[in-house]
Order: C-alpha cells, then structure tokens, then sequence
C-alpha cells in the first residue's frame, strides 16, 4: 500500500516558521524521524519512507500555498495512486491552536490552499488532517497572522501537537481514516496543553 502525504505550505526563508508553513513542519518531522531526505523534484520536494509495510511518498509543494492542486495532481498520476491514497497536512483558523482534526472530506473554508486543491482535483472528496493554528488576529488581519510566526508560548509545546499530528499521519496510513478518526478527533482539548500529553 502505499500514500501520498502532502503538507502544505510556502517555499522561500521568509516562509520558514510561520503558522501557514505548519503543514511542511509535519512532513518535515516524518522524515525527520525515518532519517529520510527531501530531494527537490517537479513541483516540490519528495521524500519516500516507510512505516511498517506501507509507502508513504512525502510532498512539499514549491507551487506556492495558493497552486498546491497543481502539484498533487501531478504527484498522484505519476505514482499512480487514488484519492483514497491522498492525505493532505493543513493549518486551519477555525481550530483553537494545537487542535487536530482529520476528516475523510470538507470544503475548503476560504483556505486557497485547500480551494486550488479542490478545483485541480475535481472534488472535496480527500483526506485532510486540519492543524489549528486559531484565530488571533483583529478583521482585516489575517493575512498577516497566517504568515506570520507562532508566539513564544506557542513555540514551547508546537513540538508536542506536532508529534501529535505525526502519530495520526501514521495511524492513517495504517489503519485507515476512520480509525484514525476515532482514537484522536476524540480527544478533548485541555486548558494547559502539556497536559493534552501527559
């Protein structure tokens, strides 16, 4: 078996650390983990692991947020995978920060990201596991909050959701969506989320 495992996210230093980017951090810690690499290829930058008996192809679109359906699209024909086979790794302003959601399917909310993806695909019908980055910004501000980099607070226990997020990845892979669903959409959000860890 094998998945296509999309972060989202813009290329370029500027972009690096920034609450839009979250989706190239989670495919970044994936390799991270296998000890695998990224090599830059048409229409991003790939990686290939594997966990257990399942293939998962990395990608990070250098498309920009805003053309990422370009690259999937691309990546799915060439490895000659489904929809079924596609996950897509995304920030999101609806979710409190550190908030995981993963969901079989859903409109893409205003995101650009998820809107390109949907027009280049020709349906709403794809995985995607949604990160919060949450909504702190006053109207007319958004921009700049999702481009903009995570608070000090924030920064101190990213790494913790973003372990978080790896684990579902994988369960996804593994399992299924709907078993990846059930053991972690359920989880309650705490108020102090070192203990969302505990």
């Amino acid at each position: 078996m094998k998945y296509l495992v999309v972060g989202l996210g813009n290329v370029g230093a500027e972009y690096v650390g920034t609450r839009h980017n979250i989706g190239f951090r989670i495919v970044n810690q994936l390799a991270e983990d296998a000890g695998v690499l990224f090599t830059e290829q048409r229409y991003g930058a790939i990686s290939r692991l594997k966990v257990k008996n399942v293939e998962l192809v990395l990608l990070k679109p250098n498309t920009y947020m805003n053309l990422s359906g370009s690259a999937i699209r691309y990546w799915l024909q060439k490895e000659k995978l489904s929809i079924e086979q596609l996950l897509v790794v995304v920030d999101d302003i609806a979710l409190p920060f550190g908030t995981l959601r993963l969901k079989p399917q859903g409109s893409h909310a205003g995101h650009n990201g998820l809107k390109n993806i949907q027009e280049q695909l020709a349906t709403p019908a794809y995985a995607r596991l949604r990160f919060g980055i949450g909504n702190n910004f006053s109207q007319g501000r958004q921009i700049d909050y999702v481009l903009g980099t995570f608070v000090t607070e924030e920064i101190e226990v990213l790494p913790l959701f973003v372990k978080r997020a790896v684990e579902i990845v994988r369960t996804f892979c593994l399992s299924g969506v709907q078993v990846a669903m059930n053991l972690y959409n359920q989880k309650v959000p705490l108020s102090d989320p070192w203990e969302r860890f505990a």
